[in-house]
């Protein structure tokens, strides 16, 4: 036993030595090539002292790094994540120069923005060395992954012997997506898993779908009450907003209150990168505590803290940031000047916006799970939302997501390398939210949007360039996709901003109706109307407003109360059919598929669900649908591959639904996630029976 610890110990010594010459020779290197950074005087010194400067100042700069920088970082927790990311490179810097100041041997120097790059290269190439010599060693590397996956400052004890379970959330990755992916050899992990270990489960969402409903299902047991991505609520004068800080809490808020339950994670759980925690105590880029002061119940931070404590990943990430930023702008250069239809906007932040999503975003994440598993947790539930926002904006067919759902794969595979070296065997559960369905915006294809279209039905004033426009014609200005890559954006800059596009502002005056969008999903709300109004209330305020919808060509159907019938779905040429009558005759709702009855009578019962509820035209042939907001692979309501998610599950695991039973609904998800991880705790033993026995489950 002795003897193992002294070959430890000499294995770790050998390490450390090894990363030191690599260090020093880079600094030399780098003093040869950059002329703003001297390790010798003036007069000139031996090649032999020039080479002890570097030896010493190498050392100095490891030890500054390895003992003063997790303190810096742990000071500026209260610093915006974003920026503490740009920190970085100028506290590396000042450790160089410090190192190089306190420096015996030589009249070194660096001036400070060459200092920057030098600390920036030396970290790299010192991360490189020790995780390549760490490899060879399983223990080191088990120790290394531990580091690098950001250990808090205290050990857990072993882990049980059950299986601890990780939900990995590919927001957006529909299910034809995924099998086509491993169908062309971009998802090999997947493919692997699929030959052997887990098996892949189709399963339909609710009206909305979107992630805040799906995800508050899944996680909390219930999106009661969720009408869509963004509504209002007339009896509090809002509009709540899912990737809005204060409207992400007050969901979570309302949906322990119907449940409860505090979620799915309430045992020793993990929530990382999601709107909602599921009752977790480890918490990081999660956006319903984003307005939260810092404090022992919300510790969102600590994952900013983990993984800038090395410097190395704030080098890799911010190098990966910018490269991605860049193969953005290189993309849509290249679509605009092909003239590839249908294309919208892809300037401004949002290169930026797609750079986080990919790289800080995942990169973060991934990080915190696998510290997460690496202490043993028994929960862990992880959104990534790479793909999702490339698809908004590239297509969800486009060769630019393709390439981000080979990087997802990726992730994957590191996490599960990183199960091997866990304290407790570990489940790998992957699964998507909604899917996307392509098709080129409303406005883009006639020349207007709803919100237009709702004032011109009102009679109300609308602007000259909405009106006569020819097919195909592109107004200025573009309203904001509302992706949900945006929310970890303003989780980490701790900035709950409403988004200023022009489907979020209040009209005017109280009579002018409020339009919201949400995918190609529409909400008409009359605010001066205390109740959610009738068909014959509308009918008699604006009598040309709901046949203008319903006949319009590029809407599907409508939903509104009827004083009559309860609710009633409209559709063109006068098509007017009860909710309870649906069964016999779908009328506007066939081209929708299978369940769309049932998910708009879910709706309809809603306390909030908007006067007009506005679904846009799906074709069946081609899967496309009219996104009322700026994208080109939409998500948020019915119609095409948006609404059929996927469960990648192990086959340890009882099947997600009974024989020739569908799953439908976030809810029913969250009922099969409490299932399996029960079955992961004790004895396997698979259930079987009817969807509502699952749901009982």
């Amino acid at each position: 036993m002795r003897g193992v610890r002294w070959r430890r110990i000499a294995s770790q010594v050998g390490r450390s030595v090894a990363v030191w010459v690599v260090s020093t020779v880079t600094m030399l290197v780098l003093a040869g090539i950059l002329p703003d950074f001297q390790l010798q005087s003036a007069t000139g010194d031996s090649a032999t002292r020039i080479a002890v400067t570097a030896a010493l100042g190498a050392g100095a700069f490891g030890l500054l790094s390895a003992l003063v920088w997790p303190l810096l970082v742990r000071a500026l927790l209260l610093v915006p994540a974003l920026v503490l990311g740009l920190l970085v490179f100028f506290l590396n810097g000042s450790l160089l120069l410090l190192a190089l100041r306190i420096n015996p041997s030589g009249d070194s120097e660096a001036a400070p923005e060459t200092a920057v790059i030098v600390a920036a290269v030396m970290s790299a190439v010192a991360s490189a060395t020790g995780g390549a010599l760490a490899v060879r060693d399983d223990d080191a590397y088990r120790r290394r992954l531990y580091r690098l996956a950001h250990r808090r400052g205290r050990r857990r004890p072993p882990g049980p012997s059950s299986p601890g379970t990780v939900f990995l959330q590919l927001d957006g990755v529909g299910h034809d997506v995924l099998l086509d992916a491993v169908g062309k050899g971009l998802a090999p992990t997947v493919a692997r898993w699929l030959d052997g270990t887990h098996r892949l489960t189709p399963w339909r969402t609710d009206w909305s779908s979107q992630t805040g409903a799906s995800q508050l299902g899944i996680l909390h047991g219930t999106n009661h009450d969720v009408p869509a991505f963004r509504w209002y609520e007339k009896d509090t004068r809002e509009v709540m907003v899912c990737n809005r800080p204060t409207s992400a809490a007050e969901l979570q808020r309302r949906a322990v209150a119907r449940t409860g339950d505090t979620g799915l994670l309430t045992a020793d759980g993990a929530s990382r990168g999601n709107l909602f925690s599921g009752g977790a105590d480890e918490q990081a880029l999660v956006l319903s505590i984003a307005t939260r002061r810092r404090g022992r119940e919300n510790r969102s931070r600590a994952g900013y803290f983990a993984y800038f404590s090395d410097p190395a990943n704030a080098v890799r990430t911010a190098m990966s940031f910018v490269a991605e930023a860049g193969r953005e702008i290189g993309q849509s250069t290249r679509a605009r000047l092909r003239k590839q239809r249908p294309r919208v906007s892809r300037g401004g932040l949002y290169p930026f916006v797609r750079a986080f999503a990919t790289v800080v975003e995942r990169d973060v994440v991934v990080s915190a799970v696998m510290g997460d598993m690496l202490a043993g947790r028994t929960a862990i539930y992880a959104d990534l939302v790479a793909y999702d926002e490339v698809a908004h904006h590239s297509g969800p067919l486009s060769r630019d997501a393709e390439k981000v759902l080979g990087r997802l794969d990726r992730a994957l595979a590191l996490i599960e390398k990183v199960s091997e070296h866990a304290p407790r065997p570990y489940r790998i559960v992957v699964l998507s939210d909604h899917g996307q369905s392509p098709g080129e915006t409303f406005r883009a294809r006639y020349g207007l949007g709803l919100g237009e279209l709702v004032r011109a039905g009102c009679g109300l004033p609308v602007p000259r360039k909405a009106l006569g426009v020819p097919p195909g014609f592109r107004p200025r200005g573009s309203t904001h996709s509302g992706a949900e890559a945006r929310a970890a954006v303003r989780a980490a800059l701790r900035r709950p901003v409403e988004e200023s596009g022009e489907q979020h502002r209040l009209p005017g005056r109280r009579s002018e109706p409020i339009v919201l969008a949400s995918g190609n999903l529409g909400l008409v709300s009359f605010p001066d109307v205390p109740h959610r109004m009738s068909k014959e209330e509308i009918d008699a305020r604006h009598p040309a407003l709901l046949t203008t919808l319903a006949n319009h060509p590029g809407i599907g159907f409508l939903l509104v109360r009827s004083e009559q019938h309860g609710g009633v779905v409209l559709g063109a040429y006068g098509a007017e059919l009860p909710l309870d009558r649906l069964e016999h005759d779908p009328g506007p709702l066939a081209a929708f598929g299978p369940g769309a009855a049932d998910a708009v009578r879910r709706t309809h019962s809603f306390p909030h669900t908007a006067d007009i509820m506005v679904n846009s035209f799906h074709d069946p042939a081609d899967g496309e649908v009219l996104a009322f907001e700026e994208q080109i692979g939409s998500h948020g309501g019915l119609g095409g591959a948006q609404g059929r998610p996927f469960l990648l599950s192990p086959l340890a695991f009882s099947a997600p639904a009974g024989e020739g039973c569908e799953l439908v609904g976030a809810e029913q998800v969250h009922h099969v996630l409490r299932r399996w991880l029960r079955e992961a705790d004790g004895p396997q033993v698979p259930l079987t029976g009817s969807g509502e026995q699952e749901r009982a489950a």
